[in-house]
C-alpha cells in the first residue's frame, strides 16, 4: 500500500500523455493544422469573407486559436490526471503537481512570448520549427522511468521541426504528422 501511495503520488502519473489524452490532444494538433491552413487559404483568394481582413486580425486569429488549442490540450491533460488520481484514491494536488503546474504555465507563458516575438519581428517562418523544437524539449524534461516511449514524441516533434525549418512551406504537414503522432502514441501506450 505505501508503494503504490509513492507511485501515483507524483506529476508523471498525475499529468500523463498516454491513452485517450494523447488522442485528444492530437485531434487538437489536427484541427489547428487545418484552422490554420484554411484561414491562410481563404486569405489569398480574391472575394472570400476571410479575405477582406487586415493582417492584423488574421494575427490575433491565429493567437486566439493557439490559446484555444494550449486550453483544451491543458484540459485534458487536467481531466485525464484528474480520473487517474481518483481511480487510485490519491489527492490530485501535491506538491509535486503543483510545481509541475506552475513549470507549465510558466513553459506555456515563454512559448507564446517568444512566437508571438518571431511574428511580431517578421520572423514567420521560424514559428513552427521553434514550436516544434520546444514542444520536444518539453516533451523530453517531462518523461520519466516509466515513460521512456514519450522519447519517440519528443524525438518526431525534433525531427520534424529540424524538416520545417529546411523546408519551411512543410509547416501543416507538420503539424499532420505530430497529430497523428501523438494519436498513435495514444493507441499504442495505455
Amino acid at each position: 500500500m505505501v508503494k503504490k501511495t509513492v507511485l501515483h503520488d507524483n506529476f508523471e502519473v498525475n499529468f500523463t500523455l498516454k491513452g485517450f489524452t494523447s488522442i485528444l490532444i492530437g485531434g487538437y494538433f489536427f484541427i489547428l493544422g487545418y484552422a490554420y491552413k484554411y484561414i491562410l487559404e481563404s486569405f489569398l483568394i480574391d472575394g472570400h469573407a476571410l479575405g477582406f481582413l487586415s493582417p492584423e486580425i488574421i494575427e490575433l486569429v491565429f493567437i486566439s486559436l493557439a490559446i484555444t488549442f494550449v486550453v483544451l490540450a491543458s484540459f485534458a491533460l487536467f481531466f485525464s490526471g484528474l480520473r487517474t488520481a481518483r481511480s487510485f484514491q490519491q489527492r490530485f494536488w501535491n506538491s509535486k503537481t503543483i510545481r509541475f503546474f506552475l513549470k507549465f504555465i510558466i513553459a506555456v507563458v515563454f512559448v507564446f512570448l517568444l512566437l508571438t516575438s518571431l511574428m511580431k519581428y517578421g520572423f514567420i517562418d521560424l514559428l513552427m520549427p521553434v514550436f516544434l523544437t520546444l514542444y520536444a524539449l518539453f516533451l523530453f524534461f517531462t518523461k520519466n522511468k516509466e515513460r521512456k516511449n514519450l522519447l519517440f514524441l519528443s524525438m518526431v516533434a525534433l525531427l520534424l521541426g529540424v524538416l520545417c525549418f529546411v523546408i519551411p512551406s512543410y509547416w501543416n504537414t507538420t503539424f499532420t504528422i505530430l497529430a497523428i503522432s501523438h494519436v498513435t502514441y495514444g493507441v499504442v501506450v495505455r
